[in-house]
C-alpha cells in the first residue's frame, strides 16, 4: 500500500477519502490545506497536517487534489510544480466499483467516485474529477482539469477540452465538443458544440455554433 496526502480538506475531500478506503491501494495519512484555522484538526479521523507545502515532509507519498473547480486544481497543480512536485507523484483514484476496461486511459491526479462507468477507449486527461454514476461511452477524450457532475452521460466520440465543468445530471450528445473552460449546467443536455468559456445553463439544449473550437482531432490528452 503507498502512502497518500490529500491536497485540501474540502467536501470533495471528503468523498475522495471514501473512495480511498473502499480500496485497498492506498494508505491516506492526512491533509494539507492552507486555512490555518483547520491544522491540527481532523477530518474524518485524519490529521489536517499543516499548510500545502508540508506535503513535502513525506516525499515518498503519492498526491491527490480536491478542489472541485478546475481551474483552482490547475493553479494548485501549477503552485506545487513549483515545490518540485512531479507529475507521477499525484495518485489515481478510483473507487472499486468503476467499470475501467483496460483500453481505457487515467491520467495522474484524477478521481472517478463510486459506479462511474467508462465503455471503451476512453481518455480522461490529468486532475480530472468524475462524480458518481457517471458514464462515459466510447472514444471519447476528456481534458485536463475538467470536472464532470454526478449522473452525467457523455456520449460517444465527445470531446471535453481543458478545465470545462459539467454540471450533475448534463449529458452531451455523441461527436459534440465542449470548449476549454466551458460551464454545462444541472440538467443540460448539449446538443451541439458548445465554445470555449461559454456557459450553457439552458435544459432545452439550444443549439451553439462550433465557430472557434477545435477540431476533434486536435484535443489530445
Amino acid at each position: 500500500m503507498e502512502n497518500l496526502i490529500i491536497v485540501g480538506a474540502s467536501s470533495l475531500a471528503r468523498e475522495t477519502l471514501a473512495a480511498v478506503r473502499a480500496g485497498d491501494t492506498y494508505r491516506t495519512l492526512g491533509f494539507v490545506d492552507d486555512n490555518e484555522a483547520r491544522w491540527g484538526s481532523s477530518v474524518n479521523a485524519l490529521p489536517v497536517l499543516g499548510p500545502i507545502p508540508a506535503v513535502l515532509e513525506y516525499p515518498e507519498a503519492r498526491l491527490v487534489i480536491c478542489v472541485r473547480n478546475g481551474q483552482s486544481r490547475a493553479r494548485l497543480a501549477g503552485r506545487l510544480r513549483m515545490l518540485g512536485v512531479n507529475e507521477e507523484q499525484y495518485a489515481r483514484v478510483v473507487h472499486p466499483s468503476v467499470s475501467l476496461p483496460a483500453n481505457c486511459r487515467v491520467g495522474h491526479g484524477s478521481i472517478l467516485l463510486a459506479g462511474v462507468a467508462l465503455t471503451a477507449e476512453v481518455y480522461l486527461g490529468r486532475h480530472v474529477v468524475v462524480m458518481p454514476n457517471v458514464s462515459l461511452m466510447h472514444g471519447s477524450r476528456v481534458q485536463s482539469f475538467t470536472t464532470i457532475g454526478a449522473g452525467s452521460a457523455i456520449g460517444a466520440n465527445v470531446r471535453i477540452a481543458e478545465e470545462a465543468t459539467l454540471g450533475m445530471n448534463s449529458t452531451v450528445r455523441d461527436r459534440v465538443s465542449v470548449g476549454r473552460r466551458a460551464e454545462v449546467g444541472i440538467g443540460t443536455t448539449v446538443l451541439k458544440d458548445l465554445p470555449s468559456g461559454e456557459t450553457w445553463p439552458d435544459t432545452a439544449g439550444r443549439q451553439h455554433s462550433s465557430h472557434g473550437l477545435p477540431r476533434m482531432e486536435e484535443i489530445n490528452v
